[in-house]
């Protein structure tokens, strides 16, 4: 029992050393910024507008949508009236792409300071059959009319077709009960 606590105890240091010699470049590098993408829901075909400011004053970016389809996008400074500090930049989301989420990533370059150069940027993008806009405008559809299951019911559409089924019934109801009664007495048919 000791030796294999003493057994697990230098698998777990020589793991753990092995972990910690890993070098920096080696692990990928993760979004540290945020970027704002309008709508946040699509359908395919539509076209997305990307903001950021986290690259700064006057900073620029390099956006990719490939995971989408979409390709790269580059993104510029806006004007102050339009989107204050931001970098904005637009893509179309291609009309064959499939439902699901995408993350859209970029990556600050320019004039935007020395603590936004390189600064990793991402967002996701919800991809849609419907437009969630188009399906809220909709009213809901209500059936009209009498259900034709072939059922029916006792006071259905036509009362001429209900007298018939019920006479229809009466008949047969009558005729069993004669055959019925002619079998009881012994009668041959």
């Amino acid at each position: 029992m000791r030796n294999a606590r003493l057994l697990t105890a230098t698998a777990l240091a020589v793991a753990a050393g092995a972990l910690a010699a890993v070098p920096a470049a080696a692990a990928p590098v993760a979004p540290v910024g945020h970027l704002e993408i309008r709508p946040a829901t699509v359908t395919p075909g539509s076209a997305v507008t990307v903001y950021t400011t986290a690259c700064g004053p006057g900073g620029t970016a390099a956006g990719d949508a490939s995971a989408v389809g979409a390709g790269t996008f580059a993104l510029a400074p806006g004007t102050q009236q339009e989107t204050g500090e931001a970098a904005t930049g637009r893509f179309e989301v291609p009309p064959s792409a499939q439902p699901g989420t995408y993350e859209i990533v970029a990556k600050c370059s320019g004039s935007g300071g020395s603590g936004a150069k390189d600064k990793q940027l991402a967002g996701d993008l919800m991809v849609t059959i419907t437009s969630t806009a188009a399906a809220g405008d909709r009213q809901p559809q209500h059936p009209r009319g009498h259900v034709k299951t072939g059922v029916g019911g006792a006071l259905g559409p036509d009362p001429v077709q209900t007298a018939a089924g019920v006479a229809a019934l009466a008949v047969a109801a009558a005729g069993g009960t004669w055959l019925l009664h002619r079998r009881a007495r012994g009668d041959r048919i």
